[in-house]
């Protein structure tokens, strides 16, 4: 039986692909966005950005949601989506080769502020980060989205089922317990703090020989229990749901919150601080059905092109004029 997060998010998906299919297929470089709320609101006329991110499907979604958001506004902007993982973002960002880019408030904590235990409520976490990291890097944060992009493991849901599985504690001693099964993670996951040593260290369990995958192989692996029976994944990632995957609790609380918001250096800001009344309101805008119901666009089994998943959005939600 699909669940309820499911069966809420099959009419966001298929809304969204009606409208691209009746757009018109918009290019990867298609016409500048322009007009809607957002342009009846502010202007940033002779501005010129350069509009970076990760290197995975949230990101591009994201990235291109700035882009067009810019557009619409009458800012000139340089698009250099899918500059790296995550250190290699943050450093663009560091170093000036990118303006801006949308990152999560775990990873700050953890990765770039050195912390080692989350925060539970997200606001906090949100604002610590925001005032810690604008005082020690010169990193100004807008907004904080409603959804929460943390890492989790799934397991394919009978297999869990059988087995039992419920919560990361689950897994631990499934694993302790030598009985058969592979725990496949992604690449950056398995040297992060808030990855796999910290997991190992918080749930008193060690993973022998842990499968190394691309983040997208990941999903349809764990759809066979025989490939990977634990698969690391993002919990607003549509392929949960598509394949049937079932998020065990992480019932220590060990990863951290990981709402996004847009981070830009504040040389950036001070420029023109009417840039953050762009992103204020897109950032609200996204909650938890809406990121992974855009997510099950990009990376679902009909896949459509970032750009063209961002602009439709932004237009249904009258942030930019219709295409």
């Amino acid at each position: 039986m699909a669940s309820t997060r499911t069966r809420l998010l099959a009419p966001l998906a298929a809304a969204l692909s009606l409208a691209l299919a009746g757009c018109g297929g918009l290019s990867a470089t298609g016409p500048a966005a322009s007009g809607g709320s957002l342009a009846d609101a502010v202007s940033l006329e002779g501005q010129s950005y350069t509009v970076g991110g990760k290197d995975f499907d949230e990101q591009l979604v994201l990235c291109q949601v700035a882009i067009a958001a810019l557009e619409s506004v009458g800012a000139t902007v340089t698009d250099r989506c899918n500059t790296g993982g995550t250190q290699v973002a943050r450093d663009a960002l560091l170093g000036g080769d990118i303006d801006l880019y949308w990152e999560y408030n775990g990873t700050a904590w953890i990765t770039f502020l050195g912390e080692t235990t989350p925060v539970p409520d997200e606001q906090e976490q949100y604002e610590v980060v925001r005032e810690r990291d604008l005082a020690e890097n010169g990193i100004a944060w807008i907004g904080r989205s409603p959804f929460n992009n943390t890492y989790a493991f799934a397991v394919q849901e009978d297999e869990a089922e059988r087995l039992g599985l419920e919560t990361l504690s689950d897994m631990a001693a499934h694993v302790s317990s030598g009985r058969p099964g592979n725990v496949c993670i992604e690449t950056e996951y398995a040297n992060r703090d808030d990855g796999l040593p910290g997991l190992q260290q918080t749930y008193g369990f060690q993973v022998p020989a842990p499968q190394v995958l691309a983040t997208g192989a990941i999903y349809q692996a764990t759809a066979d229990p025989n490939q990977c029976l634990f698969g690391e994944v993002f919990t607003t990632d549509g392929r949960i749901a598509q394949n049937n995957l079932r998020v065990l609790e992480d019932d220590r609380s060990f990863h951290p919150n990981y709402n996004a918001s847009v981070t830009m250096r504040q040389e950036v800001l001070d420029r023109d601080p009417a840039i953050a009344e762009v992103f204020e309101p897109i950032v609200a805008a996204l909650d938890n059905d809406t990121m992974t119901g855009l997510n099950v666009l990009v990376s679902g089994d009909d896949p459509q092109p970032p750009r063209d998943v961002a602009r439709t959005w932004l237009a249904e939600q009258g942030f930019i004029a219709a295409p």
